[in-house]
């Protein structure tokens, strides 16, 4: 009889800004040798500072934190710390009440650097047993308040897919950079989702949330939709990077210093770094082309049965009109088996 799936509910208190934690060996502290009878696991995060990279990225690495983190490292230093950024000009955060703002983080370098280094919210990974599977905390210290982090682990062994649905998104022709908030009731996806994992009983499984493969200059992340990061920040960091990272205090020299030093992909692959920090938009930061968000009956999920953080929303990125006002995704719900 095959084992069902399985899911484990995390903590995570990181001790500096930066931090990267192997979430394997929490869960085998946590559940022993458990896993190792699931084929996969699903890894969700569910904050906009701190996430997941693919699995074929650590594994180019050597799933070696003596490589994961000089890499992330070099993409904060695109994006410095407290170096003007719209969204933390508080005096402009009007959904803030004055005590609110008080508490609020300086962190609009870590949204810009989860979205440029590839972060996910929710990665699926081989499970094998020795090797670890890294939580990479971006913004974990804020005046000296220590963060509390939660990641929700689901152990299968296979997947079917129970449905499969095509969405249409009206977007604005009138800016050619604009990012659309996909969690907005108006467009009917959190619902729908909703409804097809009653009709097909889905407890346990992951929504994958696709463009459809005609759409052009576009791409998705999961993050904050603030107005002043999303209209603000993120278009500047698209229409020209390296402008954007000499704006805000870098040395391109030292930059380039550090990567060499520090970053192992060798000099050609650096030289093309910096070609790419000097174009724009989609070869800098790593908007994807799908993203996906896990499905449970847990009450983490709440009644529309998708395991989200509070400020947790798909976002739609355009950095070209579309020619129709219309994007279309393509959407999978699959169910862990």
């Amino acid at each position: 009889m095959a084992v069902q799936p399985v899911e484990f509910n995390l903590a995570i208190c990181p001790k500096r800004r930066f931090e990267i934690v192997d979430v394997a060996s929490l869960i085998r502290a946590q559940v022993g040798e458990e896993l190792n009878q699931y084929r996969k696991a699903a890894y969700c995060s569910f904050h906009t500072t701190a996430g997941y990279l693919e699995q074929a990225v650590c594994a180019r690495l050597g799933y070696s934190h003596k490589q994961l983190a000089p890499l992330i490292r070099a993409v904060q230093k695109i994006f410095p710390h407290n170096a003007g950024y719209f969204h933390d000009r508080m005096q402009l955060r009007d959904e803030l009440s004055e005590s609110q703002k008080e508490e609020e983080p300086i962190n609009g370098d870590s949204h810009l650097t989860f979205i440029s280094a590839g972060l996910n919210n929710c990665v699926i990974y081989l499970h094998h047993p020795d090797e670890p599977v890294y939580f990479i905390e971006l913004d974990g210290i804020y005046k000296h308040h220590l963060r509390q982090r939660r990641t929700t682990v689901m152990a299968y062994s296979d997947t079917e897919v129970v449905h499969r649905g095509r969405v249409e998104i009206p977007v604005s022709e009138g800016r050619a950079i604009e990012a659309f908030n996909l969690k907005d009731p108006r467009y009917g996806l959190f619902s729908q989702v909703a409804d097809w994992s009653r009709q097909h009983g889905v407890e346990k499984g992951y929504i994958d949330i696709r463009l459809a493969p005609e759409e052009k200059h576009v791409g998705m992340t999961v993050n904050e939709y603030e107005t002043l990061l999303m209209r603000n920040d993120l278009p500047q960091a698209l229409i020209d990077p390296l402008r954007f990272a000499l704006q805000r205090g870098n040395d391109v020299v030292q930059l380039y210093n550090y990567l060499m030093d520090q970053v192992p992909v060798g000099r050609s692959m650096i030289d093309r770094i910096f070609a790419a920090l000097s174009t724009p938009a989609k070869r800098i930061l790593r908007l994807k082309r799908h993203i996906r968000l896990l499905v449970s009956d847990s009450a983490e999920a709440g009644s529309n049965h998708i395991l989200h953080g509070t400020y947790q929303s798909p976002i739609l990125v355009q950095y070209h009109p579309a020619p129709s006002g219309v994007r279309h995704l393509n959407i999978a719900l699959h169910r862990f088996i």
